[in-house]
């Protein structure tokens, strides 16, 4: 897909959103990433890793239908880069080779610098909020660690539509969201709001 090549040349979309079935409230999956893409969204990463990999591998090919309207990005979280590319997680190897997009999960500083040597097109860096998906997930880092990031950084974990601009005014190249699109009511509208917030933030220097 196009959108693709946006990440690779190191400007990732500015609203990652990553999925969590088990956080729609009883809604198909597809329909609310079918709605967070009429919302704005064109860069999603598959998770489902519970999933054995032929149901994941069906669910990846029914994504990337929804996204290629839009020219949208998909990648798979740690897993055959079925998409775009693949998102890893902190501690998974760098593939080789290396699919087109390549981004990691970074929870310090450290980690960032490592995901910036080994050539990875962004990371995400968590958790910066308290986060109702993951309460417990390792010291809260706050905006401030979103600043001179050696690659483009996207904020997760607690990320909201009231406090997306904050990371983005931190230092922040973006946001990556999972439980505010996830469980919202009108997934379209928040990721509206989420692009509006990112969009119109001062950037940090």
């Amino acid at each position: 897909m196009g959108g693709a090549a946006a990440v690779v040349s190191r400007r990732p979309s500015r609203l990652l959103m990553l999925t969590d079935r088990t956080q729609t409230a009883g809604r198909p999956l597809l329909d609310v990433v079918a709605a967070a893409i009429e919302g704005g969204a064109r860069a999603v990463v598959l998770r489902e890793k519970d999933l054995a990999e032929p149901a994941r591998a069906e669910l990846a090919a029914a994504l990337a239908t929804v996204l290629r309207p839009v020219d949208g990005t998909l990648l798979v979280a740690s897993g055959p880069a079925a998409g775009d590319g693949v998102h890893l997680a902190a501690a998974d190897p760098f593939p080789v080779p290396a699919p087109p997009v390549v981004g990691r999960s970074c929870h310090s500083a450290t980690e960032l610098r490592d995901a910036a040597a080994e050539g990875c097109a962004y990371a995400t860096l968590s958790p910066i909020f308290r986060s109702a998906s993951k309460p417990s997930y390792g010291p809260l880092l706050g905006p401030e660690a979103l600043r001179g990031a050696p690659l483009p950084v996207l904020a997760l974990g607690g990320v909201t539509t009231s406090n997306a601009a904050a990371c983005v005014a931190a230092g922040a190249h973006g946001v990556a969201v999972m439980g505010e699109v996830m469980r919202a009511p009108d997934p379209a509208a928040t990721v509206s709001a989420l692009l509006e917030a990112v969009n119109v933030a001062p950037v940090a220097r």
